[in-house]
């Protein structure tokens, strides 16, 4: 299934009448240029909240006559979606700006644009600025809605546009929204208040902003009558959903609310932060049958004192805690989380405690980083005196011990039957989807499945994945 909700919403009335100005003479200025309306190419780094940005600007562009290609050569148009999260990833997208030079120099009408959270710190603007004069245009997470007329101040005006204002005051509603596929990102809410001395988001993302419960609803709607049967609600910490409402309304309810709609569909979540997860919300996900019975909930390290350091406002005691009356509210509960190995001062016996951490929990996949400093957070300034030699080494250990532990609950699971969303095709006659605990298991079928719902009995069970055959 292939799903385009431009098509299917009243995108302009959200749209003051400058703003349907711009996107219609965009149409014809974008047509005198390329002689042909163009085609745009998207990349999108980093997390599910950058796929949901990159669904944003996909609609806007559509609505100014962008057709789509995965195909680089076919574009006229390239936009990089960046994350600022890990160094790598924006190593990784400034390097494929950089392999893109001869792109821009073959055809110089075409356009190249860098956004997102990568962009919004202002030494990698700078960079932008200086190094990279072929990309047209530049701006960050905030400045999403202001596309429309900074595309029609680069088509008129020739010159190289720079939009990256701080925060935002309120949250823009009625964008289009070009979707894709058989799972649906529906953010609840935007920034962060925690301010984790290691991530750099709060300063990117700016600060917390839940859209009204209202506005989540309707979209939610939305995606079921387009044929979405799994909807993964997003936010830095959806736990905090509801705190600067007029009228606070908690995660817990609004989960409530989405699983009493028609239709049949999962409902998924991420990203939980421990230390405001709450019984309320456990309980809700125990009480929704819409709701997967898996849980994200990012750990970062086992011991107390580097916690304290990376300021997440728990102790490994209190993690394990909520662990156990997750598990008792809902024994069939799938745990995953991620960890940071190497953060500045943590000592091989701090990372000892870690790993005695993951044996005590049983996760069934983990999302693994050596420490990546982000420049203008509290961390890149600590001393940091472990060698990176160490720090591998440290963090082979600690993929080896998951392995080991991710086999032996697979192991546990084969006999059986499952009810899984089919996502596609790893190959013709091949599929894939996954259990309501969030692991992947692949089964024989053919293309007529995709976006249904089948029964999969388990037959065998490697480390990460599961393989089983259709029931009858």
């Amino acid at each position: 299934m292939t799903t385009d909700t431009v098509a299917a919403e009243p995108i302009y009335a959200a749209f003051s009448e400058q703003e349907q100005a711009w996107l219609q003479q965009n149409r014809d200025l974008l047509l005198a240029r390329f002689g042909h309306m163009p085609k745009a190419c998207l990349h999108v780094f980093g997390c599910q909240q950058n796929v949901s940005d990159g669904q944003r600007i996909e609609g806007l562009l559509q609505a100014m006559g962008f057709g789509f290609t995965e195909q680089p050569e076919e574009a006229d148009l390239i936009l990089f979606n960046t994350c600022a999260v890990r160094e790598h990833a924006q190593e990784r997208a400034l390097g494929n700006v950089g392999a893109l030079k001869k792109w821009k120099a073959q055809r110089p009408e075409r356009i190249l644009i860098l956004c997102g959270c990568m962009v919004q710190q202002e030494h990698v603007a700078q960079t932008v600025r200086q190094s990279y004069p072929y990309v047209s245009m530049v701006f960050g997470p905030h400045a999403i809605n202001h596309l429309p007329q900074n595309m029609y101040a680069f088509l008129t005006g020739g010159k190289r546009v720079f939009d990256l204002p701080q925060d935002e005051s309120a949250i823009r509603e009625g964008l289009p929204v070009r979707r894709t596929g058989v799972k649906g990102w529906l953010p609840v809410m935007y920034g962060c208040n925690n301010f984790c001395t290691y991530c750099i988001v709060p300063y990117v993302r700016g600060r917390e902003k839940s859209r009204r419960p209202q506005d989540v609803i309707a979209e939610a709607q939305r995606m079921i009558a387009a044929g979405y049967k799994e909807i993964t609600l997003l936010g830095q910490n959806v736990n905090s959903y509801g705190k600067t409402l007029d009228e606070p309304v908690s995660f817990a309810q609004l989960l409530r609310q989405i699983n009493a709609l028609p239709g049949d569909f999962i409902i998924r979540f991420m990203t939980s932060h421990p230390k405001d997860c709450t019984l309320e919300l456990l309980q809700a996900m125990r009480d929704c049958d819409k709701v997967a019975k898996h849980l994200h909930l990012p750990v970062q390290c086992g011991s107390d004192r580097v916690l304290k350091a990376m300021n997440r406002g728990y102790t490994a005691e209190q993690y394990l805690s909520l662990v156990h009356t997750a598990r008792e509210l809902m024994p069939e509960l799938s745990l995953t989380s991620d960890l940071i190995v190497g953060f500045p001062g943590e000592t091989y016996e701090d990372f000892q405690q870690t790993l005695e951490l993951v044996r005590r929990v049983g996760y069934s996949s983990l999302y693994t980083f050596i420490f990546s400093p982000r420049k203008g957070t509290p961390a890149e300034k600590l001393p940091d005196p472990v060698p990176a030699q160490e720090k591998s080494r440290w963090f082979q250990e600690l993929l080896a011990l998951q392995e080991t532990l991710a086999a032996q609950q697979t192991a546990g699971l084969c006999g059986n039957t499952y009810r899984v969303l089919c996502e596609g095709q790893k190959k013709p006659g091949l599929c894939y989807g996954r259990t309501d605990g969030n692991v992947l298991v692949e089964f024989p079928g053919d293309a007529a499945l995709v976006n249904t719902f089948v029964h999969v009995t388990v037959t065998e069970a490697l480390s990460f994945v599961l393989k089983g055959t259709v029931s009858q």
